[in-house]
């Protein structure tokens, strides 16, 4: 299967991208939501969802793979933090479904990997934002 790894430029984003190597995934893009450059400390996000400090190798990761590279600005604030997400205007969690939409358009992948930062729980609640429009699923 292909997939676009998620990946905070930490150990286990890294752990997870070689183990979807091992399992016989092919990774065809790296992808990674990171501070804001404008921000004032923007190196070490204070963030509910992501980890960012280290994003500031995610590009070389690409560089050495020669992979493509999609990266998002982190914005807004944790404004949902339930089990089942709900849509809302300004969550850093929307900046991870427009992520993905630009990344699905991009590659036609079926999958995406873990980002490395979650437990499999959030990720699975996280990527209920995706289901309105079929992000993750192949288009046939």
């Amino acid at each position: 299967m292909m997939v676009v790894v998620l990946i905070s430029g930490r150990k286990d984003s890294c752990y997870n991208m070689m183990q979807c190597i091992a399992a016989g995934h092919q990774v065809v893009a790296l992808a990674n939501l990171r501070p804001d450059g404008n921000q004032v400390g923007s190196d070490g996000l204070d963030s509910y969802m992501y980890q960012s400090v280290g994003h500031h190798a995610t590009d070389l990761y690409a560089e050495a793979m020669v992979l493509p590279f999609y990266c998002r600005a982190i914005r807004g604030r944790s404004l949902d933090i339930g089990r089942m997400y709900t849509k809302f205007e300004g969550d850093e969690v929307e900046g991870l479904y427009e992520l993905l939409k630009l990344v699905k358009g991009v590659t036609r992948v079926t999958w995406l990997a873990e980002y490395g930062a979650l437990y499999l729980q959030d990720f699975q609640m996280h990527m209920e934002v995706c289901k309105p429009g079929d992000c993750l699923q192949e288009s046939k």
